[in-house]
């Protein structure tokens, strides 16, 4: 193995005193700032709201009643440590060692290679990723805590273990060293005026910028298909696109995506863009765009998204098209909700409305949505309500903590070393914008999907949700269905997305895409990236489903679009909306989309 020294040179002295001095201004201003935004806002009534000191009280009393453990797992560390200090000392002494521990090839945060070549350096982390890994092993072999209590402990156990990475640090990071020395300080100066608008932006909150947000704007250069507004409820509009194929297939399609995000995540540019792809293919495509919610629409439902949202959006494509049979896509929260309101169909004997069913990395039976299961033990779910009980509405910033806590390295911690401690404006990113584009809920639309859904688990039970007078079973639903996971999925895990398999009466195909929530779903044919899985048995365990699946390369699009194409009749004259009975409110993406929450 090769050392190598990192190229540091040294700073000039006189730009590095001035950058100190500029340093210890801004970081004064940067704690008055915070502590000012922070007055008043912290409940002594309730000082842990996520009920983290329970848990870890009752882990450390496990662990104790069990001495021998624990000397067994001290033994066990000084052992890695001991292998470390041998292999650190013969590779110091000039000669090639393998490394006690290697980080894994696809973690971004030791890309530098100087974490390699580096001695000082490889040693740091080696030791980092002994001591992560061995403290992770240690609360996931607690034994006694239950299911909820061990789920909380391991993630919060991982947030603390991620934020401790030595790429954290200015002085244990050799990139972050490197650009210190080489800029006098100056990056540092930079990262802490980043820091500032952050919080800044953020109310007291720091609301980590990961793109820049000028670059980008709605309806201007994303969600830019061509199409008109034709239907507006108080919850939401509904767009037709105009077509691209002089002939269209004569059944309609729907897409509903989650009202947690906006939707052009499916629109975000034209090469790739869900929308048009759909459109080029001779779909007549229909969106909902979900309102931001304010104060005024607090008190909406769940049972409102599903008649002023799903419902409103059918009957006005029925409107449009003639059409009384729609092929309907439900992304994440809209797939659930889809699931819903066609068992409300089901059960007035209407489901007829819904002509296929297609699901994107959504969930209705929630035993295994992972890591989000973290935030909806009973204690914090009061918490929750009380705020949204005093505000109206969960706010934005909220929502994307929490999702960004899922993927920290990813989402948090290598934004806080590109744009504070390398000082670095984020690059612009399509993707990273509307990630930033968040919504605010309505309280009594969340409470309800958070209790019924998440914490109860009720949806997923015969008769375990009434909705408008109408109890709902999804186990009577026979419409095809074609459910789409994806195999690194944070926020709705695959095996939990595969449960619904086992639930509808009808003809149901699983589907499992490569990389994650978003990235899985938005992956254009002509990128030829990830790869898919399919299989025509649905056994009863999702393993079961993996271990005989068939793995293609590319895409999944083409493949679903097969499977509707054969749900959609014959071809008939492009529709152009505006149209039929249905005149334009305004040209697409409207104005629901463009408001802002932050």
């Amino acid at each position: 193995m090769t050392d190598r020294t990192t190229d540091i040179k040294l700073p000039d002295p006189e730009a590095l005193a001035r950058n100190w001095v500029r340093i210890a201004s801004r970081s004064q201003e940067l704690v008055m700032d915070f502590a000012r935004s922070q007055a008043g806002k912290v409940d002594p009534a309730n000082p842990d709201p996520l009920n983290l000191a329970n848990a870890f009280v009752e882990m450390t009393g496990r662990m104790m009643a069990n001495p021998m453990r624990l000397v067994e797992a001290q033994m066990e560390l000084w052992r890695s440590y001991a292998g470390l200090w041998q292999s650190a000392t013969m590779r110091w002494l000039g000669h090639d060692t393998a490394p006690a521990i290697e980080a894994d090839p696809a973690d971004r945060r030791f890309k530098d290679q100087a974490w390699r070549e580096n001695a000082i350096f490889d040693f740091i982390k080696q030791s980092y990723l002994l001591s992560a890994q061995w403290v992770q092993k240690q609360v996931q072999t607690v034994e006694g805590l239950d299911d909820r209590t061990a789920r909380k402990i391991e993630f919060y156990t991982r947030q603390m273990v991620d934020a401790m990475a030595p790429s954290n640090f200015v002085l244990t990071n050799p990139e972050v060293l490197k650009a210190t020395f080489d800029s006098s300080g100056e990056n540092l100066v930079k990262g802490l005026d980043n820091m500032l608008a952050d919080l800044r932006r953020g109310d007291g909150q720091l609301m980590i910028k990961m793109t820049d947000l000028d670059k980008f704007k709605v309806g201007v250069n994303v969600a830019v298909t061509h199409g008109k507004v034709v239907a507006e409820t108080p919850l939401m509009q509904l767009i037709q696109y105009a077509p691209s194929t002089e002939k269209v297939l004569k059944r309609p399609l729907l897409i509903v995506p989650p009202w947690i995000n906006k939707f052009y995540i499916l629109d975000l540019r034209p090469d790739n863009s869900f929308i048009k792809w759909a459109v080029d293919q001779g779909h007549s495509v229909f969106v909902v765009s979900w309102v931001n919610p304010d104060r005024a629409l607090a008190d909406k439902t769940f049972e409102d998204y599903m008649h002023e949202g799903l419902l409103a959006a059918l009957d006005a494509v029925e409107t449009a098209t003639g059409e009384a049979a729609t092929n309907v896509i439900g992304y994440c929260l809209g797939g659930t909700l889809l699931g819903a309101t066609l068992g409300w169909l089901k059960a007035k004997g209407e489901d007829k409305r819904i002509a296929s069913a297609t699901y994107f990395v959504a969930m209705v039976d929630f035993a295994e949505a992972g890591d989000l299961l973290v935030f909806i033990d009973e204690e914090q779910l009061k918490s929750l309500e009380a705020k949204m009980e005093k505000e109206g509405v969960l706010d934005a910033k909220a929502m994307a903590t929490t999702f960004n806590m899922l993927r920290a390295n990813d989402l948090i911690w290598s934004f806080v070393v590109n744009n504070y401690l390398l000082g670095k404006e984020p690059f612009p990113f399509d993707l990273l914008y509307w990630n930033s584009d968040s919504t605010r809920m309505p309280r009594a639309m969340h409470r309800f999907y958070l209790r019924k859904m998440y914490q109860e688990n009720r949806l997923s039970k015969p008769g375990g949700v009434t909705l408008s007078g109408r109890t709902i079973d999804l186990h009577q639903i026979d419409t095809p269905t074609m459910l789409i996971a994806t195999k690194e999925d944070h926020i709705a895990p695959w095996r939990a997305v595969y449960r619904a398999t086992q639930i509808y009466r009808g003809e149901t195909r699983f589907l499992l895409a490569g990389s994650g929530h978003i990235a899985g779903v938005v992956n254009p044919p002509a990128a030829k990236k990830y790869g898919y899985w399919t299989n025509a048995e649905n056994p009863a365990e999702a393993q079961d489903w993996l271990a005989s699946a068939t793995a293609h390369a590319g895409s999944w699009w083409p493949e679903w679009n097969d499977w509707i194409a054969k749900r959609s009749d014959s071809l008939v004259p492009a529709r152009k909306p505006g149209g039929g009975k249905l005149k334009p409110i305004e040209d697409a993406p409207g104005r629901y989309v463009k408001v802002r929450a932050v």
